[in-house]
């Protein structure tokens, strides 16, 4: 009977009889393996820091460790846990080799053996060795290349829905003012400031800031279904128009929900950027529970507010960094979180402003009705 070879496959012999040595030596050589025989466990040990064996026979009564304890020590070290692990012994109580392959033994050759018997179930377990690797690396590939494709298809839907909101961003007023840029990059720094504090550095993750630092773009984008008269209005708005303003943000839920994919790793961020959409115009006090106010909201709704105070709109004119948080703070506890208000405070220095070369009066007082202004 002929067996295939596999080229560089190695046996380790571990047995403490020299002449079972030589004899099983013998076989794998003829065969085409590399033998490789020691007289212990420690020699063993040492054999297979040298080099990983492809399978190894093990005889189980020997005196310095016996088989049953060094197969188990073999299959909790992830470098030779797959390795596959024959018993070779003279008992032949059904107890014994029940307790071989407890251990994590795939075979049992018993003492006298026959050479063609110990060539075949070599030969069956090198085969099946081989074929379990050889799926693994299949299956690692598979994985590579399926990540990747999703990665692709992560990204080109994150910039769809850049796109997305630039083009409400447009819409909303006569020039770009970096609105977007401005409140992703603010909601950004806030919740990195977040992240650092006691009650947020466990729920706050490196993935958590990447991914409201996107979101936060789509928090506009049901202005689509507002008419634009109602958006380019001059001067404040009236109690109709704000009820159709309001409806923005329903409207941009529908618009992220048809995003969703069913199933990609996406969807953890859609979830994020849903709960933007649907709730950044609520106000804190307005919730019975305020756990009920998701965070992203929370964050990029004050954001929201502090850019549309420092920016022109048709109903205002642009107020300056100070103007602007000393009415975000006056609304702390109200309308805003105290949290994300402390932390805004802490940051102001750092918070992204779009310069617009107007000379503004640093104490100005700001209306209320523009601070709340659906249109911001």
């Amino acid at each position: 009977m002929e067996f295939k070879r596999v080229e560089k496959d190695n046996v380790l012999l571990i047995d403490d009889v020299t002449s079972n040595l030589i004899t099983l030596s013998e076989i794998i050589r003829n065969e085409g393996y590399i033998a490789r025989p020691v007289k212990s466990v420690e020699y063993a040990m040492r054999a297979v820091d040298a080099e990983l064996p492809s399978i190894i026979l093990l005889d189980v009564t020997m005196p310095d460790m016996n088989g049953y304890d060094y197969c188990r020590i073999l299959k909790k070290d992830i470098r030779t846990r797959n390795i596959p692990v024959i018993f070779i012994s003279g008992l032949t109580n059904a107890r014994d080799r029940i307790r071989g392959f407890e251990c994590g033994a795939v075979d049992f050759i018993t003492k006298p053996f026959e050479n063609l018997e110990v060539l075949m179930r070599i030969n069956t377990h090198l085969k099946e060795y081989h074929m379990q690797k050889n799926l693994y690396v299949r299956n690692q590939k598979l994985n590579i290349l399926v990540n990747k494709q999703l990665q692709q298809l992560e990204t080109e839907r994150i910039n769809l829905i850049t796109c997305l909101a630039n083009l409400c961003e447009d819409r909303d007023i006569p020039e770009s003012y970096h609105h977007s840029d401005n409140i992703s990059a603010n909601s950004r720094l806030i919740t990195t400031g977040l992240s650092l504090t006691p009650k947020y550095e466990k729920s706050i993750t490196n993935n958590f800031i990447e991914m409201i630092g996107i979101a936060a773009r789509l928090h506009d984008v049901g202005k689509f279904a507002v008419p634009e008269k109602v958006i380019l209005k001059k001067g404040r708005l009236g109690s109709k128009d704000i009820e159709i303003m309001n409806t923005h943000c329903e409207a941009g839920l529908k618009i992220v929900e048809s995003l969703s994919d069913n199933g990609s790793g996406i969807n953890i961020f859609l979830r994020m950027a849903k709960d933007i959409v649907a709730y950044h115009h609520k106000r804190w006090d307005e919730s019975p529970s305020k756990k009920d106010l998701p965070l992203p909201a929370r964050i990029v709704g004050i954001c929201d507010v502090f850019d549309a105070l420092t920016a022109p709109r048709l109903y205002k004119k642009p107020y300056s960094k100070k103007a602007a948080l000393k009415a975000i703070k006056a609304q702390s506890g109200k309308m805003f979180d105290p949290d994300v208000v402390d932390i805004m405070m802490r940051l102001e220095r750092r918070l992204v402003v779009t310069d617009h070369g107007m000379e503004i009066d640093e104490d100005e007082y700001i209306p209320e009705w523009q601070i709340t202004d659906p249109r911001r």
